[in-house]
């Protein structure tokens, strides 16, 4: 058909009798058996006629209902995440700050409110959702200003390992416990003398038998305290470098392996970050996750999830800040009238929602492309090193727009401030996705 006939067929397709946007996949449905139309043809059309605005064009650059990428369905699971966020996360993260983990009760509830696993397919008790619902999840929290709960982790860098490179007996045995929150999970890369460089791993897997020996020692692991299972990464064959590293499942109460402190941090107070002892430890040969010495190519694979992960946590909490302190600087008086009627003021928050609508167009599209899996290392490695960036940048001026009061505990821009720091560290230092990018130039 022609181009004008085409568009003519996507205004019909694109809205049902309810005023409900369709899927691609439900586009897809609709169309009649003469037009052969892939879901690449349909998104483009779908994003063209979608009536949703930008979020710098709401009220409320957190308002649910904007960005094309999303639909009423989406937008029905966002309003239930931010309800568990504002309910059962928020009026408890102070006492969790102080104990330095969450509670196992949120973390059932999080499983049962399907917040857990969501891209896990149902036959292993998650959702089978694709990542832009398991997005929401990262972002509500990071609107609700609540670091503690390790959800993204457990459920979007540790399930996809599972499901990905596991056998069928521990995806049907591990899987459905994640999801459902009984067991919650922890990836071990970091070690006291390897942090980014993963290739300089001393921790080894020595095989004996139908046996492997673990031995080594890892560090800041996130839901280190309360993980039921940690993904391990080890040396099976140190003389092969990063060529001779492999993945293991270690379970809570295998002889041998014990918790070292939860460590006292600058920020994330209420999210458990461990040292991980590993002596001696007998795993059978179940444990070993995928092939042996191909877990280096696994963690290549799966970093360009956890690098966006990061990149929607920033710049989903830079925008609660913004907002917070847009309503502060409103309601705030200095010398008879509010903050907000300083010209300087107006401007550096006019520089800020500039900057935040840039990062947040630069994030949808990347989370675009990682839904149609075509998104690479190095575009992964600008959203995140530019996000966490953007969220220290913006956290920073928040603080100084407060006062005094910006740097007192209490305030949210002050928790903000300080749980942005690590973001530029973890997933890889922003100096390394500096050299992953400039390897692509």
């Amino acid at each position: 058909p022609s181009l004008p006939s085409l568009r003519t067929m996507f205004r019909h397709l694109v809205f049902n009798t309810l005023g409900r946007r369709l899927t691609p996949a439900a586009l897809t449905a609709h169309v009649t058996p003469s037009f052969s139309l892939s879901r690449r043809t349909l998104q483009p059309a779908v994003a063209l006629y979608s009536t949703r605005p930008l979020p710098v064009q709401a009220d409320s650059l957190i308002d649910i209902g904007t960005r094309r990428i999303f639909n009423e369905d989406h937008d029905l699971f966002r309003e239930m995440c931010r309800r568990f966020a504002q309910e059962e996360v928020k009026p408890h993260h102070e006492r969790w700050e102080e104990e330095g983990q969450i509670s196992r009760e949120c973390w059932l509830k999080a499983g049962e409110n399907g917040m857990l696993g969501i891209t896990v397919p149902e036959q292993y008790g998650g959702s089978g959702g694709d990542v832009l619902f398991a997005n929401i999840v990262w972002e509500e929290l990071a609107y609700a200003n609540c670091s503690g709960p390790g959800f993204s982790l457990h459920s979007d860098i540790v399930c996809p390992y599972i499901l990905h490179y596991g056998t069928e007996e521990q995806k049907a045995r591990i899987l459905p416990k994640l999801c459902s929150g009984e067991w919650i999970g922890a990836i071990a890369m970091s070690e006291p003398a390897a942090g980014s460089d993963l290739a300089g791993v001393k921790s080894q897997a020595v095989k004996k038998g139908d046996k492997y020996i673990l031995n080594g020692s890892k560090t800041f692991i996130t839901n280190g305290q309360m993980s039921d299972v940690v993904i391990v990464v080890a040396k099976t064959d140190p003389s092969k470098g990063a060529h001779g590293v492999s993945l293991f499942l270690v379970e809570r109460g295998m002889p041998g392996f014990e918790r070292g402190r939860n460590l006292k941090k600058m920020g994330l107070k209420a999210q458990d970050t461990s040292e991980l002892f590993f002596d001696n430890v007998e795993l059978p040969a179940t444990a070993l996750l995928g092939e042996e010495n191909k877990g280096f190519y696994y963690l290549m694979q799966e970093l360009p999830q956890e690098r966006l992960l990061i990149a929607g946590i920033a710049v989903a909490n830079a925008e609660a800040m913004f907002e917070i302190t847009r309503t502060y600087v409103k309601d705030r008086h200095a010398f008879g009238k509010p903050l907000l009627n300083n010209q300087v003021i107006r401007h550096q928050l006019a520089d800020a929602k500039t900057d935040l609508a840039v990062g947040r167009a630069f994030y949808d599209q990347c989370l675009e492309l990682h839904n149609e899996k075509r998104l690479d290392s190095a575009t992964a490695s600008m959203v995140k090193m530019w996000m966490s960036d953007l969220q220290s940048k913006t956290a920073d001026l928040c603080v100084q727009l407060h006062g005094g009061y910006g740097y007192c505990w209490e305030t949210e821009v002050c928790k903000a401030y300080v749980d942005a720091r690590v973001q530029r560290i973890y997933g890889g230092t922003n100096e390394i996705m500096k050299e992953l990018i400039a390897r692509d130039l």
